[in-house]
């Protein structure tokens, strides 16, 4: 996909990833965008500063959602990409207890990580289906395909993501519908925390949001359903499904390095 002359909707654009792309495919001459963001002051600052429309939105509201689809083909006409890319970080509350997290935590981590991705397809799915064209990009994250360790709301939900990112593109491959998930690793954004240098973000390298930006144009462009702007995941996902349990071990290991 190019994004020159195209309409694209971007959830999360108020900062970090969302604003990154929001630039960037402004730069690569999009001919109408969208952003939305739970924060309003922010995201009608950016909204202003790019020349796109902005929406304040909760994406774990599917009415939200819904708004920002329908205001925005009113104004630009039917949506080319959207990017369902706001989410949230929350660590458990004990780090050695895996289900210490309140269920309020699971909730809201569920209906940002993955619910928000299936209000997005359900509001844009009879259109795109209709005219056999249109483009999900889900932004995930490499814990959707390994794990995250200190943060089992986290890591289940956006495996959940990846889920239901693969049910969306097996089912609407024949529709002519493309979908990527980003899946990154460490991302200079607020949700690594003010000392990254100390935990899990800093293994592999933090990458800025304009490097992940450039993976993501090369991964449209290329229709790839994997992207990957820290590549070392994809010999980790080998590494996993080559040997479970020597992956798990690995990982424990990792854990009580961090926790040092």
């Amino acid at each position: 996909m190019k994004i020159l002359n195209s309409v694209v909707a971007i959830t999360g654009a108020a900062n970090g990833i969302g604003y990154a792309l929001a630039k960037r495919f402004k730069a690569e001459g999009a001919r109408g965008i969208a952003v939305a963001d739970i924060d309003a002051a922010k995201i009608a600052a950016v909204a202003k500063e790019i020349g796109a429309v902005g929406f304040a939105c909760d994406v774990s509201q599917e009415q939200d959602i819904q708004r920002v689809v329908r205001e925005t083909e009113a104004h630009f006409g039917p949506i080319d990409l959207f990017c369902s890319n706001a989410g949230i970080g929350l660590a458990d509350p004990d780090r050695n207890n895996a289900a210490s997290a309140p269920n309020a935590d699971f909730e809201r981590s569920w209906s940002i990580h993955v619910m928000a991705h299936v209000y997005a397809a359900r509001a844009l799915l009879p259109q795109m289906m209709a005219r056999g064209s249109g483009y999900f990009l889900n932004t995930v994250s490499a814990a959707g395909l390994l794990s995250q360790i200190g943060s089992a709301t986290y890591s289940a939900s956006k495996h959940g993501a990846i889920g239901f990112a693969e049910c969306l593109a097996i089912t609407h491959r024949d529709h002519g519908i493309k979908v990527s998930v980003l899946c990154p690793q460490a991302v200079r954004t607020a949700m690594i925390g003010n000392e990254p240098e100390k935990g899990s973000a800093a293994v592999d390298g933090i990458i800025s949001p304009e490097e992940l930006a450039e993976s993501v144009i090369a991964g449209l462009a290329a229709e790839r359903f994997l992207i990957l702007p820290h590549p070392i995941v994809a010999d980790y996902m080998q590494r996993k499904t080559a040997d479970y349990d020597r992956w798990l071990g690995g990982m424990s290991k990792l854990r009580r390095r961090l926790q040092q």
